[in-house]
């Protein structure tokens, strides 16, 4: 039985997947939700959002993520970051996984991954669970119904959380396993509910594909000043470094919050949602994103409530720290209607500094951005996981490491050209801590100086003025900024004990040096140059 919109010529049946007892196409938002609540999949919340648990897996597996061994990417592939599989495995692995769907109830979204038509992938999305379709609708971007019609996927992704993989016989990990196979255009994921496992496919391979057309895929937030997209900003960063926040500035326009693509055309936004997290969420500091999570059809993931009045306990983490709202873009009032950006004048890369060191924003040459990108680099803070009682440092190569499919010199490479050919301005802003580190006297940065520092750095308003060179680090460092406390842009200053910075400084300088060493091979003596060096 197959019910929805679709082209008659790209049925599950006619693609080869045969069994199932009902095939849902390209249902939108209301039939959605109306299933996943007759299904026992979660619960309405106040404003129609959908309130789900996503169960044992509150994250993404990356170390359950598999590459296809095959002939045509044996060449390309990083693979010491991409476990391989071999393709009999593969080959098992899918046969089984169909066989565990015949019988049952699948829906299906056909969607494209990038808003700019030239570069954009149509993608199909198979899930059997109700409310992955909506997630999938929500983050990914919506044909019109009229494109449905002649809808031909290009790459398919199967999602059957119930599924249980065997290692032995499926040549994974465990009973959860995320493979894909370039050469059949598949990616197969099972044995977790998790909802970001479905985005995250998709941005890797849209990772590897755009480098060859000379397109740079970025894991990055975007924005463009009002009425003037050639203004546009993007920001690099890993979870917890701001990168969703600071892109939402109510005085410029939202292209989007996390996977963007650079071509000669300019910005374009991968998705047609936000994925944002929600703990300790408060509708006085981030009021459009709070909003959302009462919206019609958006996906609050994990979060706790009262079972009797659905409101949202914000402060609960009980169930994970990673608790999210999925919600469509134009639920931001600034949001692009066209989710297109110019090329970008300016690249932020965010940081969160534990360690209270790092200048609270600097100024970066290209072949030190490039430095920077190949480093991304962050910081956990005790109470994030087990076991954790100091800042410990995490390099996350072009802020997004388990999602590149390719060595990192390949997007570095792609990033250093494009921002010399164009001329883009580029910082490092720390949204750490400053006056000493994590715990031990040192505060979050103020977010009302981050706001004024980026205000300034994309208006112009840095341009022409005082900088000094940070002794440790390499890196320009304003001298003064207007509406910003100047000993705020002097770390040293903001400590009580001057040495102390000194060594805690030196420390991390050290923690940069040992973690470069695995690309000094592969750059280009600029860059090894601009390298932070550990004090001898």
């Amino acid at each position: 039985m197959t019910t929805g919109k679709v082209n008659p010529a790209q049925t599950l049946e006619a693609t080869g997947i045969l069994g199932v007892k009902t095939a849902y196409y390209n249902l939108l938002e209301p039939a959605l939700m109306q299933h996943a609540v007759m299904r026992g999949e979660g619960d309405i919340g106040n404003g129609g959002a959908f309130l789900v648990s996503t169960g044992v897996h509150t994250g993404r597996s990356p170390k359950d993520k598999f590459v296809v061994d095959e002939p045509s990417v044996k060449d390309t592939i990083w693979w010491e970051n991409n476990p391989p599989m071999d393709p009999q495995a593969f080959e098992t692995l899918h046969q089984d996984m169909l066989a565990h769907l015949k019988g049952k109830e699948v829906f299906v979204e056909d969607l494209f991954g990038g808003a700019d038509p030239d570069y954009r992938l149509n993608v199909r999305m198979i899930t059997e669970l109700a409310w992955h379709a909506l997630f999938n609708r929500t983050m990914l971007r919506r044909p019109a119904l009229a494109e449905l019609e002649s809808f031909v996927p290009e790459f398919t992704f199967i999602n059957c959380p119930s599924f249980k993989a065997d290692p032995a016989r499926h040549g994974c990990r465990s009973e959860t396993v995320i493979a894909l196979s370039f050469e059949k255009k598949l990616v197969l994921v099972g044995g977790t509910s998790y909802a970001g496992e479905n985005k995250k496919s998709v941005f890797t391979v849209l990772n590897y594909l755009l480098p060859e057309r000379n397109v740079m895929p970025m894991h990055c937030s975007a924005n463009h000043a009002i009425g003037n997209p050639a203004d546009t900003a993007i920001f690099f960063g890993l979870s917890g470094t701001g990168k969703t926040t600071l892109s939402a500035d109510p005085d410029r326009t939202l292209i989007g919050d996390d996977e963007h693509g650079w071509s000669d055309n300019g910005t374009f936004n991968f998705e047609g949602g936000c994925y944002a997290k929600t703990i300790n969420l408060s509708q006085e500091a981030e009021p459009d994103i709070y909003a959302t999570t009462s919206m019609f059809a958006s996906v609050v993931e994990n979060m706790v409530y009262d079972a009797h009045t659905r409101e949202i306990d914000f402060s609960d983490d009980s169930l994970t720290p990673n608790t999210r709202v999925a919600y469509p873009l134009h639920y931001i009032d600034n949001a692009s209607e066209t989710s297109l950006g110019g090329v970008p004048k300016n690249v932020i890369m965010l940081t969160c500094d534990a360690f209270g060191v790092l200048p609270p924003i600097a100024r970066l040459t290209p072949a030190q951005a490039m430095y920077h990108f190949l480093s991304g680099f962050t910081s956990k803070v005790p109470g994030t996981e087990k076991g954790v009682t100091e800042p410990i440092p995490t390099f996350s190569t072009c802020f997004g490491a388990p999602f590149m499919p390719r060595r990192p010199e390949a997007y570095g490479n792609l990033l250093r050209e494009k921002i010399a050919a164009h001329g883009v301005n580029c910082w490092l802003v720390n949204t750490g801590w400053t006056g000493g580190p994590w715990g031990k006297g040192g505060s979050r940065m103020p977010i009302r100086a981050t706001r004024a520092l980026l205000t300034a750095a994309l208006s112009g308003g840095l341009d022409g003025g005082a900088f000094r060179q940070d002794e440790n680090f390499g890196f320009d460092v304003p001298v003064s900024v207007e509406g910003v406390d100047d000993t705020l842009l002097d770390p040293r200053r903001t400590w009580q004990d001057a040495s102390a910075y000194d060594a805690q400084a030196a420390k991390l300088a050290q923690m940069f040096d040992e973690n470069f060493k695995q690309y000094e091979p592969f750059v280009d003596e600029d860059v090894l140059a601009a390298a932070i060096k550990a004090q001898k």
